[in-house]
Order: structure tokens, then sequence, then C-alpha cells
């Protein structure tokens, strides 16, 4: 493997200036530079990027700590979280926490000690894996999900005007004992959700909580078939709980939208190529994990800066699922 020496006499110039260049300097003859990169690139030099690391006390890591992999919700979130690391110098670690908060306790402790560059986190909800960032110096920000008493910076959609909207949409469809299947209890999305639904409902709430997951929903729809006064409609808080939504329905031979109107929070891939397609509030994903990197990037640049939070707004797509024939 060629060494820094060799780029340098490669190059005509001394070892320091090859290191200079290669840490950006600003103050290098601009013909220098040209020199060295052209040596660099000949000889096919790559960084000692451990020994670069342990000069800095900081990685070109960063830490991109989800809640849930499987769900196809964070796949075009983390790629544009990826996207602007690229662009600016950085490699990303994804970590699941599988909507545990010990697991997510255990990748935060990972992050610290590995000295990551900075972390973005959609939390699962745990006190203490927040508690621990926001104590560190660690740069961080939240996306999708509020960290729990916090003041970081911070990128979510409106999430409650979102549900808010998909309440009124089966209101105004006719349908009238509505029905929530809500996600997990303090974690942000699902108690905005939540409150979106109940603040349009003009009558009673029923509320159902349940885990974020598909047997979750599944669960959560039969549970509100079975009881004495069934719903006939429902708002599903998330994607993969809308799914066995509509799997239980469906195995119960329940006529979608006609004994059911059903409308779900976040987009699902292949909403239009099923009978009925769902109905669906969609969140801008892509650009959630895009404005996350980019928050994080001013954050390294300027610590004391004050925590920003953005938000973005959601939009109902209507479909078959709530449209009464």
């Amino acid at each position: 493997m060629p060494t820094i020496y060799d780029v340098a006499r490669e190059a005509g110039v001394s070892a320091a200036t090859v290191s200079r260049v290669l840490n950006g300097a600003q103050t290098v003859d601009p013909a220098m530079v040209a020199r060295v990169l052209t040596a660099v690139r000949e000889l096919g030099y790559r960084p000692n990027a451990v020994a670069r690391n342990l000069r800095r006390s900081r990685t070109t890591l960063w830490a991109v700590i989800i809640s849930d992999i499987g769900n196809p919700f964070f796949t075009a979130m983390v790629r544009g979280v990826e996207d602007v690391a690229q662009q600016e110098g950085y490699s990303v670690v994804l970590c699941n926490s599988d909507e545990d908060p010990a697991k997510e306790e255990t990748y935060v402790a990972a992050a610290l000690s590995q000295q990551m560059a900075g972390v973005i986190i959609s939390s699962s909800g745990s006190v203490k894996a927040a508690k621990t960032l926001i104590d560190s110096p660690v740069p961080v920000v939240a996306v999708d999900r509020q960290l729990p008493r916090g003041a970081v910076d911070t990128v979510v959609v409106d999430n409650e005007g979102g549900a808010r909207t998909a309440t009124e949409h089966l209101l105004a469809a006719g349908y009238r004992r509505i029905a929530c299947i809500a996600g997990p209890e303090g974690v942000s999305t699902a108690d905005l959700r939540l409150r979106g639904y109940t603040a349009a409902l003009p009558g009673d709430p029923l509320i159902v909580r349940a885990d974020f997951r598909e047997q979750g929903g599944y669960d959560a729809m039969a549970a509100l078939l079975s009881s004495p006064e069934p719903p006939d409609a429902v708002f599903v808080a998330n994607n993969l709980m809308t799914v066995g939504a509509l799997r239980c329905l469906t195995e119960r031979g329940v006529d979608v939208p006609g004994q059911v109107g059903l409308v779900g929070f976040d987009e699902i891939p292949w909403a239009d190529l099923v009978h009925p397609s769902p109905s669906t509030v969609t969140q801008p994903t892509y650009e959630l994990g895009r404005m996350a990197a980019r928050l994080l990037v001013d954050r390294i640049a300027t610590p004391a800066a004050k925590p920003a939070t953005i938000v973005l707004p959601a939009e109902l797509h209507p479909r078959q699922s709530s449209t009464r024939r």
C-alpha cells in the first residue's frame, strides 16, 4: 500500500503538505494541491482512517438509529440521510432498535463509545437513551419522532394535522362510529396522531392501543370487530398496523369500504396494486431524512446554535378503502 511519503515524493512536496491538502487546508498553493491530488489518484493512496480519527478524537461516521428496519417507511428516509452524508464526507452506520428501548440504549452507548461524529435517531421512547444523548457532547438530531424530554434539532411531519384530516375525511364520507388503532403510549408519533383523531371526532373516541407492528394492527382490528358495538370506520396510526387491520377485515369477510371504512397513516408501497386500495396519509420520507442530515451537518459546524424544529406537511391520499359506493 502506498504511504503518505510515497505521495509526497511523487508530487515533489513534503509529507506535511500532503497531509494539509488531504485535510482540506485552504492555505496550500493551488498548483501544489493539483500535484498532490494527481499523485494520490495515480498511486491509489488511501489515508489511514484509524490514525486520522485518533488525531481528531472523532470518526467520520454517523449512527442512524431507527425504530424498525422492517418498516418500509424508513427505507426512503435513510436514503435521504445517506445521500447528504456522502456529499459531506460522512458514512452511515445503520442501527435497528426494533422498537425496543433497551436495544436503543445499547446502540446509543455504542455510538458514544465509538465517538461517532453525530447521531440521527427515530426514538422508541426510551427516556434513558434520550438523556444519555442530550448529556453527551455528540451532535444529535431527532427524526420522525421527537426525543423524550429534550431540546435537540428535530425533523417531523404534522402528525396531529394529518390524523385530523384523515378522521375528517371519514366523517365526510358518512362514517359515524370511527375507531382509532393507536401506537404505543409515550411515542410522539402515536400520541400526536391520537390527538388529531380525537380533535376531529364529534362523539366519544373508540381507541385500541397497539405496537406499530402488523400483528398488533390485526389483533386490534379483531378486538374492535368483536366489541358489542363495532365501528363502521377505523383510522390506523401507521402503515404496518394498517396492513394487519386490512388482513383481519379480509379474513373475516368484512366489506371495505361498505361495512368498514379505513384510512392509515404512512404510505404503503403496494397501495395501488390491491383491492380495495387503502387510503393513506403520506409523509415526505426522503425529505425527512435529507433535512435531518442537513441539520446534523449544521449542528456539527455550529455546536452552540439554538436547536431547530422543522415540521413537514402530511398529505391525504384517498383511495377505495374510504369511499363508499
